[in-house]
């Protein structure tokens, strides 16, 4: 393959440089194009064909069903690492020794107390409003309690700033979920792991000792580790954007949140269950919707099945399927929505329509049965999304600024109106 890529523009012809990645994709070094055409950009709404930065997180082949975070297969990390073990590889490069992940777990515990006065901001929140926005706010306001955590430019500042969001985060979830229910705020316990307290701090009931779950401990950590990274989607490149301005990591995540909780971003495993009680509304009839699922004029669409990305399976659905069938069977849940979730699994599994055109559950799926078996409420799902995706945003806003990227700036191409000279009020 040729080194160069060869644009004409008229009579014209430009030569670029190609790039090449450790898994030879190719990409067009187009940094000098306005100054070598005196002004000539490129268009892609949604930036579907730019490539926005260099990387050495994480890489997603769709075609081939690949996921690795940091050359680790998705599927070895679910099967042998948790989940601050997978956070500690994101955001350093490297799966931690014993002695490094303790440290990391200690300096995280250390810096998990949340000044009392964000109590007085989750109060004047009314009990209604969706906790993304609530989230979204509390991780901004953390920048006015946490100064020194804003202009980081050592690796130590940087570290000082990860340990503490990495212990606050959980709490702000936790407390967006016990704010709705009327319990009184909580910390967890110093001896528990890093997921276990997130279940123990959401869950736990006042004068009431609070028991794990080892099921639901393990369906969480892999759940979470599923979610911690994904290339350069809509919220990891809101992170990166914002924190090429040197905005502070909490405020970049503040924004990243907030391009999560949209909802053809992260809400897929909520319209999951949305798309559940809409079939138990009208009968329960599993059969009735597959069909309409397969009509081309129908307008229902069935959420949970096939991925944007992932063109033949999605290699995480095949991990938390297997968690979700461990959670059912030892919790016993007797709900109407997860026997039509289990009879659409069914119906999609056994059906040429469906496996022909690879459309099978994905993540989103089972995430959103696991965390109604679990007892979240539906409008916390994409919070829990984003406590998964915590470590993967860290570790892109780390690189990016290590890596001294510039401010990110796109062009636009004006389709608005040529000169037009003022015209007085009195003569319009």
């Amino acid at each position: 393959m040729s080194e160069i890529a060869k644009l004409q523009i008229g009579e014209n012809t430009y030569e670029f440089p190609l790039v090449k990645g450790t898994e030879n994709e190719v990409a067009i070094d187009i940094k000098t194009l306005r100054d070598a055409t005196g002004g000539v950009t490129t268009i892609d709404p949604g930036f579907k064909n730019t490539g926005s930065c260099l990387s050495s997180i994480t890489f997603l082949n769709g075609e081939e069903g690949v996921l690795r975070y940091r050359g680790y297969s998705i599927e070895e990390l679910a099967e042998k690492a948790d989940f601050l073990e997978v956070a500690y590889l994101l955001i350093f490069g490297e799966l931690p020794t014993k002695e490094q992940l303790d440290r990391f777990y200690n300096d995280i515990l250390d810096n998990a107390i949340v000044d009392d006065d964000i109590k007085k901001i989750i109060d004047a929140f009314p009990k209604n409003a969706h906790p993304m926005g609530v989230l979204s706010s509390l991780t901004s306001a953390l920048t006015a309690f946490n100064p020194s955590s804003v202009n980081v430019d050592s690796e130590e500042d940087m570290y000082r700033a990860i340990v503490k969001i990495m212990g606050k985060f959980p709490v702000l979830v936790a407390w967006t979920l016990r704010k709705k229910q009327g319990f009184p705020l909580d910390y967890g316990s110093r001896k528990l792991g890093y997921v276990e307290n997130v279940l123990h701090m959401m869950f736990k009931k006042p004068n009431q000792d609070y028991d794990q779950n080892p099921i639901l401990v393990n369906a969480l950590d892999k759940l979470l580790i599923l979610h911690a990274d994904h290339e350069q989607n809509c919220s990891t490149s809101t992170v990166r954007i914002v924190g090429s301005s040197h905005a502070g990591l909490f405020a970049s995540l503040s924004a990243g949140i907030s391009a999560l909780w949209g909802p053809l971003h992260g809400g897929a495993n909520q319209a999951v269950l949305e798309m559940l009680e809409a079939i138990k509304a009208d009968g329960g009839d599993t059969k009735k919707y597959m069909a309409k699922a397969k009509d081309k004029d129908d307008p229902f669409r069935l959420m949970g099945f096939g991925h944007r990305v992932y063109k033949n399976f999605d290699p995480r659905a095949k991990i938390i399927k297997k968690a979700a069938d461990e959670v059912l069977n030892d919790l016993g849940v007797n709900d109407p929505i997860l026997d039509i979730a289990k009879g659409l699994e069914q119906e999609a599994l056994n059906d040429d329509y469906f496996v022909k055109r690879k459309l099978y559950p994905n993540v989103d799926f089972y995430s959103g049965i696991i965390y109604r078996a679990m007892g979240i409420p539906v409008e916390m799902f994409t919070v829990m999304f984003a406590l998964g995706r915590l470590p993967g945003w860290i570790a892109q806003w780390r690189e990016m600024r290590l890596r001294k990227e510039p401010i990110g700036r796109p062009r636009q191409v004006y389709t608005g109106e040529n000169y037009r000279p003022f015209v007085d009020i009195n003569k319009r």
